[in-house]
């Protein structure tokens, strides 16, 4: 255990503080599982409610708001640099 701790800390030595803060960004927008229903729920109504779809659904939820959080992320960052 006291290896895994050392791994950690290097690691978190080795990043930049640019990549540590563009992680901390998209950690913190990132979409949670309700998002992800809710947004998959909605696709599935464009779809007119129609049966069949519901793991593509899903999965094109979660990466639309994926693709908004890492916008998001990015631009709170930038922000931080001004």
């Amino acid at each position: 255990m006291r290896s895994n701790a050392k791994r950690n800390e290097t690691s978190e030595v080795d990043a930049s503080p640019a990549q540590v803060q563009a992680e901390d960004a998209s950690a913190n927008c990132a979409p949670s599982g309700e998002e992800i229903r809710l947004r998959a729920y909605e696709i599935y109504l464009e779809r007119n409610g129609l049966a069949g779809d519901e793991l593509d659904d899903w999965f094109r939820a979660e990466r639309e708001l994926q693709e908004v959080a890492s916008w998001i992320g990015s631009s709170l960052l930038r922000d931080r640099r001004m």
